[in-house]
């Protein structure tokens, strides 16, 4: 389960002051699939940043499990961000000079795991994504879809509780993007991943269990 408390996030100061997230407060149950929905500016992408600990906030709490995350020293939000979370963004963020292999395996490489274990839960993640005949293959040699499920792998591989997508789809062509979305869902459905996904497309919001409007960084609605 996830609580967000009250969290209140600004930048700047006196009259330049931007209150980005305003007294934000939710819960989201384990193993539910949540889009997070507004307008560009809205305070949508800060506000994973802040639940996943990439961000602190002046005010507020961030409870994964009973775990609240804010008062973690960065090490130890580090190292719980690396065992309980997968992030996919928009941009990929992949290593295009390595292999898809070398790219999935790097989350692995950082906990430490045996070379043999690595190499089976590559093997298992790429082959998830439909991309274990690729294993050998640079990532720059991979279309766009491929590489955005490239990403999926990565984030997947060590199978964590919470998996956050930021406009996963948006450079994506509609039938790529469905593509990516069926891959989503599968982790949430399959695999029992808690799915996050900030996204302007309401279609794809609809086919989450639940629905977070952030409009002028509050809560508009929950539905």
């Amino acid at each position: 389960m996830i609580e967000v408390k009250g969290v209140t996030k600004a930048y700047g100061s006196g009259q330049n002051l931007y209150m980005v997230l305003d007294n934000v407060s939710f819960t989201i149950p384990d193993r539910a699939s949540v889009a997070i929905v507004g307008k560009s500016g809205s305070g949508k992408s800060s506000l994973i940043h802040v639940m996943s600990g990439l961000a602190r906030p002046e005010f507020g709490q961030v409870l994964v499990n009973g775990n609240d995350i804010l008062k973690m020293s960065p090490k130890e939000s580090d190292h719980f961000r690396l065992t309980t979370m997968g992030f996919i963004f928009q941009a990929f963020y992949i290593q295009s000079t390595q292999s898809c292999a070398k790219n999935v395996g790097l989350p692995l490489e950082i906990l430490g795991l045996p070379r043999r274990k690595r190499e089976e839960m590559v093997d298992e993640a790429l082959k998830a994504v439909g991309l274990f005949e690729k294993k050998h293959v640079k990532a720059r040699n991979l279309s766009g879809g491929q590489k955005q499920r490239l990403a999926i792998a990565r984030a997947i591989v060590d199978r964590p509780s919470i998996l956050f997508a930021d406009e996963p789809t948006g450079n994506l062509d509609t039938v790529t993007g469905k593509a990516i979305e069926q891959l989503l869902f599968w982790c949430n459905r399959v695999l029992g991943t808690t799915l996050i996904i900030v996204t302007h497309n309401q279609e794809l919001a609809n086919e989450c269990d639940i629905q977070i409007v952030i409009n002028d960084g509050k809560v508009a609605s929950i539905s």
